[in-house]
């Protein structure tokens, strides 16, 4: 039996609105399809399932074993052909490249002045709305009708095309350099994290450098400086330079702001700039300006003109609730963040199928991190087990890192000795594996180690030592980003003052001015 999950045409139909599954049956109405067809019988069987079986497919008698791969991808192709249809995704990018089918069949048919005027039309569109790739091909579809539609300004026409092709040409090998600087750091990013030593720092640095094209910034247009932007930021996340990166996220937004057409033509970009500008001032503690961002970003995105759909929903979900836990991780108000947990539980179980399982994880971190916070250690343990033995998570090794380091402490916390030395040892053994066991942590397993033997009275003056030796990692290039995963000194801080965890974090909160 295949699983839901695993089967793409049960995903997409469980994906449709009301609205969307009602258009899809008036455009079968409208092609004259019978009733009866099978491929709308098998999406009215498959809609009114709550889980993918084959086997009662099977059973309703619509489609033999042998048919049913051909039928679900007829169904899944007409599903599709509909949704491009309907109003709700008729974007801009979709009507250019409607004119340029059209401009197409018009030249098959040997209509050369018809298809010119409307590839003229959508060319202009194309450039305005920074789309280059279509107007690119739009100016080679020019150059192949003007070589048969003889006019006497056939010379001018040429040059003029000849220089078009060149400059967008030209512009969109930068587009794809800088996009694929961009895309290749990302990569390092999920999968390695932060800069871990000197060395890595430089190849970083000079991967970036070498990939780099030249270009003048006066002469990139919107897409170009976007995938700039983009680039710099994650050379910025990677060696940890956390202002340079506020600069870079803010530079993006801004370009946004700067050109709200944009926006509303590349909504997925909007947010993701914006959620890693509120990322941005999480790490630089900026609370004051990340509640003006979100705040922007929510009138922004209720906006009746803003682009609704599944994917920037699932995005803005992702960008609204990490910025609300960071918000309450700032303020150190772990009870009050308590609420999110629900919420976020909902979201997503609802968009299970849009969200990847790096972005569970990492909730999970954060709903983890809060219990811990609020002194549950129980719940913070639940659900750093679930990240501790997730065997797919092949991405953020950092996270597994601190989320076994968190979850030791929290298992100290609780008094549950019994299952930390187990812990210890497997921990150990994991950080050596992934090469990932930096001074913090081996000074937090050694104290852990040598609890045992301590005396009760002697506790306060270890807690305090650990502290003077913690601190000097507190702005370390590579050390500190321990503790953008898990406040340690805090901690430390409430074992040696006998105040919770929480109350530390507040009073610190009050001496930002920011």
């Amino acid at each position: 039996m295949a699983n839901a999950s695993k089967d793409n045409l049960f995903v997409l139909i469980s994906s449709l609105s009301k609205s969307e599954k009602r258009q899809f049956k008036l455009y079968v109405n409208r092609l004259g399809v019978n009733v009866d067809a099978k491929f709308l019988l098998l999406f009215n069987l498959l809609d009114k399932m709550n889980d993918y079986n084959e086997e009662d497919i099977l059973k309703s008698k619509i489609v033999t074993k042998l048919q049913l791969s051909n039928l679900k991808a007829h169904l899944y192709k007409q599903i599709l052909v509909s949704l491009r249809l309907n109003p709700v995704n008729q974007n801009i990018r979709i009507q250019i490249r409607e004119q340029l089918d059209f401009a197409t069949i018009l030249y098959h048919k040997g209509l050369y002045k018809q298809s010119l005027k409307i590839l003229d039309k959508t060319k202009l569109v194309a450039l305005e709305h920074e789309e280059k790739n279509i107007a690119f091909e739009i100016v080679e579809l020019e150059k192949i009708i003007e070589s048969q539609y003889i006019t006497r300004s056939i010379g001018d026409r040429a040059d003029e095309l000849s220089i078009q092709a060149k400059e967008l040409s030209q512009q969109n090998v930068i587009a794809s350099k800088l996009s694929n600087i961009s895309l290749q750091l990302y990569s390092i990013m999920l999968k390695s994290g932060y800069a871990k030593s000197d060395l890595e720092m430089q190849e970083i640095t000079d991967y970036f450098n070498n990939r780099m094209p030249e270009y003048q910034i006066e002469e990139l247009g919107f897409r170009e400086k976007l995938w700039l932007y983009k680039a710099h930021l994650w050379h910025s996340f990677l060696i940890q330079d956390f202002l340079s990166c506020y600069k870079y996220a803010s530079k993006w937004v801004n370009l946004f702001n700067d050109t709200p057409q944009m926006i509303y033509l590349n909504p997925v970009w909007y947010i993701k700039g914006n959620s890693y500008l509120l990322e941005c001032l999480y790490l630089i503690k900026h609370k004051s300006y990340s509640k003006d961002v979100l705040q922007q970003l929510e009138q922004t995105i209720s906006k009746e003109e803003f682009p609704k759909n599944d994917n920037t929903t699932s995005l803005y979900f992702l960008c609204y609730y990490n910025s609300k836990f960071n918000l309450h991780f700032l303020e150190g108000d772990f009870e009050g963040g308590k609420y999110l947990i629900d919420e976020v539980l909902k979201n997503l179980k609802i968009n299970e199928d849009r969200i990847d399982e790096h972005h569970v994880m990492v909730f999970y971190y954060k709903i983890a991190s809060l219990y811990f916070g609020a002194g549950d250690n129980r719940k913070c343990i639940d659900y750093l087990k679930k990240i501790i033995d997730n065997k797919n998570l092949s991405m953020r090794e950092d996270l597994m890192c601190f989320a076994r380091v968190l979850s030791l402490v929290a298992h100290y916390e609780c008094g549950m000795d019994y299952h930390l030395e187990v812990q210890l040892k497997s921990t150990y053994k994991f950080l050596i594996k992934m090469n990932d066991l930096h001074e913090v942590q081996r000074e937090m397993i050694k104290f852990l180690k040598n609890l045992g033997s301590i005396f009760p009275h002697q506790l306060k003056g270890e807690f305090k030592k650990l502290h003077t030796r913690l601190k000097t990692f507190e702005n370390h290039p590579y050390e500190k980003r321990a503790f953008l995963y898990l406040d340690i000194i805090s901690w430390l801080e409430s074992k040696i003052e006998n105040k919770t965890v929480a109350s530390i974090i507040q009073l610190k909160a009050k001496k930002l001015l920011r």
